[in-house]
């Protein structure tokens, strides 16, 4: 039971970190230029995909029950969200 407890908190520190990284891709200084789909869908993705990433992995833990695989899939499925935002918008 520790370990599920240590493997969740982990996971939302992760997304955590991962939300406060998304935050500088709001903060940065905005061109002149009208943004693209791609960088719009990058900022939805750095700002609430991490939160969402984390939302299904305990949607998943709490169906199958399987708590341990769910909080490392939720940690691993968080830093490709955070990736995916900062690849597709990148400043």
């Amino acid at each position: 039971m520790l370990t599920v407890a240590l493997a969740w908190t982990a996971a939302l520190a992760v997304c955590m970190a991962a939300a406060l990284f998304g935050q500088t891709a709001r903060a940065a200084p905005r061109r002149t230029r009208r943004a693209g789909p791609g960088r719009r869908i990058g900022l939805l993705l750095s700002l609430s995909g991490p939160w969402l990433a984390l939302l299904g992995a305990v949607a998943l833990g709490a169906l199958t029950g399987a708590w341990l695989p769910a909080a490392a899939l939720a940690a691993g499925a968080v830093v490709v969200v955070a990736l995916a935002g900062l690849v597709l918008a990148p400043r």
